[in-house]
């Protein structure tokens, strides 16, 4: 979480008490929340609309990198200043200097009083848009000793509770899921509650209004249905559950290890081969979709695409490949999100088809290289000894996070 697109000077770590602060957090989370309304409440993906709650109040804890520094030239002017023997006034030269550092973390932090607090600050400027921190002080003499006294203790009053404040930070990391989970619930029992009222007093409520957030079920025989999307945009176009997502994620992974087991299933067989045992499994498992292989998307042919039957939009986008070292692993996630991935692909996969004997080492060669990739956001945990889940970013636009799953199987005959 950001600061609130302040660009002017403040106080340092003095603004706001951390109990107005985390107050003020919670009650927006519970007006956001409020103000989507019975209809997207009852309708959207829970976990999801959770998860982007979490994400959109986050804190992370300030650090600012001194050895960043930079003293911008001092300005010079004419000040009138009084003798303090004499008590006379006379004209003399004034030296304004400014000192920037760049920091990382929540700037909406700076202005956060803890409550264990030193009772010291001073004016500080934050600029969000280029990530630094400055303050500026006068000296009224070419006196390098004093100015390095005078930048220490500017720098000591302006930063010496950024501790303290980190420790609001991280008490409020730990406390936001619960608090998430809490409102969340609170809202969507209240409507339940408001629809089993008219329910006994007999009013009907209008359930078409709920398909502007759920799309018609999409079931695998028990399986759910695609919900409103994930993150930073909600749309009423169909998109896959994460339930949905898991689900198929792991017939994927069950097949892919029994198939290790039976190597007439993939023995002598190219991608297209062994890539069909998989598409004949999913297109027969969801009612309302269609699954497909060399199937054209965006800027090519993708060999796995899950669509919803009824409009043609992209449910899921699988890609596989042949494992051919770290370059080529590369490569592969490359193409997946430069060719293939439109803005509207959130939930994707590539299966890798290994043939090395030393199938660990190119197990730990996934988990050390992945993070490398340029569109890499973090991992997000694992389905299975070689199912791995990550956060990418597309390539066009770093704001739409992918969830991608790497998934490898030992196919070694």
């Amino acid at each position: 979480m950001r600061g609130y697109g302040y660009g002017n000077t403040i106080k340092s770590f003095s603004e706001i008490s951390s109990f107005d602060f985390t107050r003020q957090l919670s009650d927006k989370i519970k007006s956001e929340i409020e103000g989507k309304g019975k209809e997207y409440i009852l309708g959207v993906d829970e976990e999801e609309f959770k998860a982007y709650l979490i994400d959109q109040y986050s804190l992370e804890p300030l650090a600012i990198d001194y050895n960043s520094e930079t003293v911008d030239e001092p300005t010079v002017s004419k000040e009138w200043v009084e003798d303090r023997f004499y008590r006379e006034k006379y004209q003399t030269e004034v030296f304004s200097f400014t000192i920037r550092y760049k920091f990382t973390g929540s700037s909406v932090l700076f202005r956060v009083q803890p409550s264990t607090w030193t009772m010291t600050s001073a004016d500080i400027y934050v600029n969000e848009q280029n990530n630094t921190v400055s303050f500026s002080f006068k000296l009224y003499k070419k006196d390098p000793e004093e100015f390095k006294r005078t930048k220490s203790d500017y720098q000591r009053r302006a930063f010496t509770n950024l501790g303290n404040t980190n420790q609001v930070a991280t008490s409020w990391m730990q406390s936001l899921p619960g608090t998430v989970n809490s409102l969340f619930q609170q809202q969507k029992n209240k409507y339940l509650q408001e629809n089993d009222f008219f329910a006994a007093i007999n009013v009907k409520v209008n359930k078409d209004t709920t398909s502007v957030f759920t799309a018609p079920t999409i079931k695998k025989k028990v399986i759910p249905q695609p919900t409103v999307s994930k993150h930073k945009e909600f749309s009423s176009e169909p998109m896959m559950a994460k339930e949905m997502y898991d689900d198929i994620l792991k017939v994927i992974y069950d097949l892919g290890k029994s198939m290790e087991k039976k190597p007439s299933t993939y023995k002598d067989k190219d991608e297209e081969g062994i890539r069909d045992q998989f598409l004949l499994v999913l297109e027969t498992r969801y009612d309302s979709t269609t699954a497909t292989g060399e199937t054209f998307n965006r800027g090519g042919k993708t060999d796995i695409i899950l669509k919803y039957a009824k409009d043609g939009s992209n449910l899921f986008v699988a890609e596989c490949k042949f494992w051919h070292g770290a370059s080529e692993y590369h490569k592969a996630i490359s193409q997946l999100f430069d060719r293939y991935l439109t803005w509207r692909d959130s939930k994707a996969a590539l299966m890798l088809f290994v043939t090395n004997k030393d199938f660990t080492n190119v197990i730990d060669t996934i988990k050390r290289e992945t993070a490398n990739h340029p569109y890499y956001l973090k991992s997000a945990g694992t389905r299975g000894e070689t199912s791995f889940s990550f956060h990418f970013h597309l390539p066009q636009d770093k704001d739409k996070i992918v969830f991608l799953e790497v998934i490898a199987f030992h196919y070694d005959k």
